[in-house]
């Protein structure tokens, strides 16, 4: 049926309208405008409202693609600092508790559609939850907009971060140690597992464990010294996760 130039669009539930303005306010903070604002609807879903349409897999893909940003991000801008430096910056950056301060920065919890158990939670909402919508959101972005756009994202929202990267890249072992004496556990212990190679070049594969958080990982290199680094790298990297969103 024609429409007659009297005719009006059907108003829209109240409830309908306040989601649409606060989805408004939400991209004015990230910075980025969805083109189609179904997939930022769908980054906002926790599984608990809506098994069938839930973040988890954008959150997926965006797990990924912050982790190439951050270590594109810090490759470039740690160019003389070892792998050891590089994995220990990433896992702090990404890590699930830098993930929830962001995300409470954005004010992302109102915005999120959760089911009435996880409302009555005591926490309201958990930390991981709020960690895994950001991730959710990143994904959404690379796909509305590709990845620079998500690179573009991550880098406003990471910032500060960013930026105190070359500061906060210590050795890896001091890093580690510090870690679990702020925990007040025992310190790691390293061990070689493998030592291969002519005395010129020689190649040592080294294990890092932290028993008490059943936490063990390897490292090789071709120095003793630089091994262990690796190795506790590694374990600081599986802290991180372990800390993190999953």
């Amino acid at each position: 049926m024609a429409v007659t130039a009297e005719s009006e669009p059907a108003p829209q539930p109240a409830s309908q309208l306040g989601r649409g303005l606060r989805l408004d306010a939400l991209q004015r903070k990230l910075g980025y405008a969805f083109e189609d604002v179904n997939l930022l609807v769908r980054a906002l879903t926790h599984k608990s409202a809506s098994a069938g349409r839930s973040n988890e897999r954008l959150e997926y893909l965006g797990d990924a693609v912050l982790s190439y940003v951050v270590a594109a991000h810090l490759h470039e801008a740690l160019a003389q600092a070892p792998e050891s430096a590089l994995t220990l910056g990433r896992a702090a950056l990404v890590k699930g508790g830098a993930l929830a301060e962001i995300a409470q920065s954005l004010g992302l919890g109102a915005h999120l559609a959760v089911g009435v158990g996880e409302m009555r939670s005591a926490e309201h909402l958990s930390a991981s939850i709020l960690a895994d919508a950001l991730e959710a959101l990143i994904g959404a972005v690379h796909e509305d907009g590709g990845i620079e756009a998500a690179r573009a994202l991550v880098v406003r929202l990471w910032k500060e971060r960013l930026a105190g990267a070359p500061a906060a890249a210590k050795d890896a072992k001091s890093a580690l140690q510090e870690f679990v004496q702020a925990r007040a556990l025992p310190l790691p212990a390293y061990a070689v597992v493998e030592q291969t190679g002519p005395k010129h070049t020689p190649r040592f594969v080294v294990a890092c464990e932290v028993a008490a958080l059943r936490l063990l990982a390897t490292g090789t290199a071709g120095s003793r010294k630089q091994a262990e680094q690796r190795a506790a790298a590694a374990v600081l990297s599986q802290a991180g996760a372990a800390d993190g969103s999953s």
